[in-house]
């Protein structure tokens, strides 16, 4: 897989700190630069102008940050980093910068494989989960990628808000946790399905974290960690989830 340096986060990040300031131009040796390597930063924007949440809305749709941030994305089998980057939960959309005309440009999302954000949060695309209505375009944060894998949707719902004024409404940012193995979902929002599935007794998940509930601690991300844990332990290889 080649890997691009995508240069062109430089020149988005000489505008402004929070990237959303007044037209800028390029002096005729960026725009070079940027007419040379015009083929991989335009496998980037084929997806069209981004609209800015609503500024009557409280809260924001984004991942962890409102502003755009280093970040790598893997698209047709190429590798480019340092590229500015937001994901958009509400969407389920990748949103990158185009320096030339200061705009928010979303990424074709049957394009990208993968991307990683601030903190090194690694998401991939996954498909299937038809029964899951949040799934939309199939991006999953990778918390643990082994042969089973737990991963993490984001998503944001959208409430209103009682008080009068201008605010109508706020995005609460939510997430649900699923394990995943060879296609298929198993959805671990909750204990007890989260052990059966993996085909774990109560008893042997009470031993392995000595009588402490951390799913009830409010940790389900540690809980479910600890589950894969107990589950390689096993002498067993694991062949599928469990009926329910």
């Amino acid at each position: 897989m080649r890997k691009v340096l995508f240069f062109l986060f430089l020149l988005a990040f000489s505008f402004s700190q929070d990237l959303f300031g007044q037209e800028q131009e390029l002096s005729p040796t960026l725009l070079a630069m940027y007419q040379e390597e015009l083929p991989f930063f335009q496998e980037l924007i084929t997806g069209g102008q981004y609209a800015d949440p609503p500024v009557n809305y409280l809260g924001s749709p984004f991942f962890d940050v409102r502003v755009f941030q280093n970040g790598k994305i893997q698209v047709n089998g190429n590798t480019y980093s340092k590229v500015p980057l937001l994901y958009d939960t509400w969407l389920d959309e990748v949103i990158t910068f185009h320096p030339i005309y200061n705009q928010k440009i979303l990424i074709k999302a049957e394009k990208i494989e993968g991307f990683t954000l601030v903190d090194n949060a690694v998401f991939r695309r996954f498909s299937g989960n038809p029964d899951y209505g949040k799934h939309h375009h199939g991006f999953y944060q990778v918390i643990s990628d082994g042969e089973i894998k737990l991963l993490k949707k984001h998503y944001s719902t959208v409430e209103s808000v009682k008080e009068s004024g201008l605010i109508t409404r706020e995005y609460i940012n939510e997430k649900d946790y699923f394990f995943w193995f060879e296609g298929d979902f198993l959805k671990a929002n909750k204990k007890k399905e989260a052990i059966a599935g993996l085909g774990l007794s109560k008893k042997a998940v009470a031993e392995h974290f000595g009588g402490k509930d951390l799913y009830q601690k409010n940790n389900p991300q540690a809980f479910l960690l600890g589950l894969l844990e107990l589950r390689k332990k096993l002498p067993m290889p694991f062949t599928g989830f469990s009926e329910q």
